[in-house]
């Protein structure tokens, strides 16, 4: 279990990155604004899921 919550961390710090991509050549504001967006969802799914893990792991004891 421990290595499953290791991986969201690493899914929420995903998140953060694609939420803060600068923009540039290659990547317009449009690309940009879709990233940031799928960035917060991926940070909110897997922050709510360790959330949830947590409070099982809890009432389980």
């Amino acid at each position: 279990m421990h290595q499953t919550v290791l991986l969201y961390l690493a899914c929420i710090l995903a998140g953060f990155a694609l939420a803060n991509i600068p923009t540039s050549s290659v990547i317009t504001a449009g690309i940009a604004t879709f990233f940031q967006i799928i960035g917060g969802i991926a940070v909110i799914v897997f922050s709510l899921t360790i959330l949830y893990l947590g409070v099982k792991t809890l009432l389980d004891k």
